[in-house]
């Protein structure tokens, strides 16, 4: 009787376990060069791209994919005119030993959809505000409350280049601002003591005002 396909069987029954990892370490490589790319182009800092690039290559393929989501997450402009089918293509073509295998897994409409699913489902892991009786809290992309809904105002620092670290939110609580980490526990980096920060482009990442006086923050 033949096996009937379902969501929860369909990568036994259609993807090869070799050809999966492969295809998902050929992705990777290729959105680490997109990152690569978006830096480059944004003019970022040569040396903290290299550091981020020698960090990348010490991870093993899951932890990779997790580092460009988070990335990806606090840089979202780096998938603007990038096109997945693309990425897929040339990971594909890396696979590949021949030209017709090519072709026929580029043809083959359930598999690309699979893959362009599992693509979307790595890299973008989008976190999102949410409100609480007029607060604010943050929760990633499954759910989980990063920052409880305790605070007037949250930002999340969106920069061109990192070095793999969990960058401080910007929050305000009681008038006053001050940071905090998105780690479930509310760590404060910086009390809240400030009458403003800001974000700067390049380390140190946050310039507070108290009056007329200005502090960099190292976050």
């Amino acid at each position: 009787m033949e096996k009937k396909i379902t969501q929860e069987n369909f990568e036994e029954t259609y993807v090869d376990s070799i050809e999966l990892e492969r295809i998902d370490k050929f992705v990777c490589d290729e959105m680490a060069r997109q990152i690569h790319r978006y830096i480059k182009a944004m003019k970022g800092s040569k040396t903290i791209m290299l550091k981020f690039e020698e960090q990348l290559a010490t991870l093993t393929v899951e932890q990779k994919e997790k580092a460009i989501a988070r990335y990806i997450d606090l840089n979202r402009k780096v998938l603007s005119g990038l096109d997945f089918k693309v990425v897929l293509a040339r990971a594909m073509a890396n696979y590949c030993d021949t030209f017709a295998y090519l072709i026929e897994l580029v043809n083959n409409k359930r598999k690309m959809v699979f893959y362009l699913n599992r693509i979307r489902e790595k890299y973008e892991q989008y976190h999102e505000v949410f409100e609480e009786d007029g607060r604010f809290g943050i929760k990633d992309h499954q759910g989980n409350i990063l920052i409880p809904a305790h605070y007037d105002f949250l930002r999340t620092p969106y920069v061109y280049v990192d070095d793999l670290r969990t960058l401080p939110v910007i929050a305000q609580r009681d008038g006053k601002m001050g940071l905090i980490l998105p780690d479930g526990k509310e760590t404060v980096v910086a009390d809240f003591i400030y009458d403003d920060i800001s974000l700067r482009d390049e380390p140190p990442y946050f310039e507070a005002w108290k009056g007329d006086e200005a502090t960099l923050i190292e976050a």
